[in-house]
């Protein structure tokens, strides 16, 4: 899959040091998946949910969420937001 941006990835493991190794196997496992569907996906990701437009990903044992849209037939994950637990229960994300 192509990660569109590894960026965000970036920029939040400066603010939260925590999350970068978690955020990192979650990329290099996506990076090298070619994930077809929702369903292959939550093979890999067990605790992956869909909530409208988004997959979000519980990431570095439930302290922070990933949210991306997904084009499976395309093979890229767009990073929407990376956020802490508290900021992810506060829903902005989900006006966008």
């Amino acid at each position: 899959m192509h990660i569109i941006s590894k960026r965000r990835l970036r920029e939040f493991a400066v603010i939260h040091p925590v999350a970068r190794e978690p955020l990192d196997v979650w990329y290099r496992i996506c990076k090298k998946t070619a994930f077809e569907s929702f369903a292959q996906l939550k093979k890999a990701f067990r605790s992956a949910d869909k909530v409208g437009k988004y997959t979000v990903f519980d990431i570095g044992g439930n302290k922070f969420r990933l949210i991306a849209v997904i084009h499976y037939r395309y093979g890229k994950i767009y990073v929407r937001h990376v956020l802490t637990h508290k900021e992810y229960d506060r829903g902005l994300w989900k006006k966008e």
